[in-house]
């Protein structure tokens, strides 16, 4: 694969994916409860991800590594995805639960060089803390408008911080002990141990109805093949060719890209300051990325 190809374009194509994730959830709440409606995700996205598997001969790997999936699972889908919907579904916009969750770069970071040993250069740091620096200007925009910023309840934001917790433990869990697995089969073990837990969220916590509409069944439909396909292999897959610090850089593109999209579609207005973090947040990644973590040797 061409370097330019990696580089560029894949990195490009996952955060635009990704973004589209918090869209794709206030689309669809409105008829469905959170872990109904990831329930019914995380089931459909095993019919496509299983006829790949058996086109494709994937292997399976033994209960060990199965055991370290249903792990990542738990943390990149369960805690993740749970988080960001029940935010959004307890009245938090879209926008700004991506903000909390673009801290996970500078989150994965710490925990990358305190669990896998990986060093961060000097400037790669300072690429971290402008992307922090950035999303904080975007989220003082937010927060400054009564309409975005008023209201939330701690439980509504101990929701955003576990979603922001699971992804950053789960891309360190990936690498460290799911990057020799097969992606197709790997991934449906995630999706099999997320499944289980959004049954049992959605069997014990909801009604478990579902209001069937158009609008629904397209949000739906993006979110299984646009996200739990798609983004989840590219995610996977990037975790497995770069360092765990790295990839998590890309998750600081995200907001910017969030409200962009919030404004076409929900016209919600960026003001200078908003502008001003997102270019901040971008120059930040561009730092990251460039810099390149480096095992620890001993």
């Amino acid at each position: 694969m061409p370097p330019i190809y990696y580089s560029l374009f894949v990195p490009a194509l996952f955060v635009w994916l990704w973004s589209t994730g918090f869209i794709g959830a206030k689309y669809g709440l409105p008829y469905a409860e959170p872990f109904t409606l990831l329930l019914i995700r995380m089931l459909l996205t095993l019919i496509p991800l299983t006829v790949l598997a058996l086109v494709m001969k994937s292997r399976w790997p033994g209960w060990r590594g199965a055991g370290h999936l249903a792990v990542t699972g738990l943390l990149v889908q369960g805690t993740y995805l749970g988080g960001v919907f029940y935010a959004i579904d307890q009245g938090m916009p879209s926008g700004l639960v991506s903000l909390i969750v673009g801290l996970q770069p500078l989150v994965t970071a710490l925990a990358a060089v305190l669990l896998l040993r990986e060093t961060v250069a000097g400037r790669q740091w300072s690429g971290l803390v402008m992307g922090l620096l950035g999303v904080a200007l975007v989220l003082a925009e937010k927060l400054g408008d009564g309409s975005n910023g008023a209201g939330f309840s701690p439980v509504t934001l101990l929701w955003a911080g576990l979603s922001l917790v699971g992804i950053s433990l789960g891309t360190v869990y990936q690498k460290r002990f799911g990057t020799g697995v097969d992606l197709i089969s790997g991934t449906m073990i995630q999706y099999t141990a997320a499944a289980a837990l959004f049954a049992l969220g959605a069997f014990t916590l909801e009604t478990r109805e579902i209001q069937w509409s158009l609008q629904f069944s397209l949000a739906l439909g993006w979110l299984v093949f646009g996200l739990s396909v798609s983004a989840i292999l590219i995610l996977m897959w990037l975790i497995r060719r770069g360092a765990a610090s790295q990839v998590a850089s890309l998750f600081y593109l995200v907001p910017p890209v969030t409200a962009l999209e919030a404004f076409i579609l929900f016209d919600e207005r960026l003001g200078p300051m908003a502008i001003a973090g997102g270019v901040v947040a971008v120059a930040g990644v561009a730092l990251v990325v460039t810099g390149g973590p480096r095992p620890v040797k001993t």
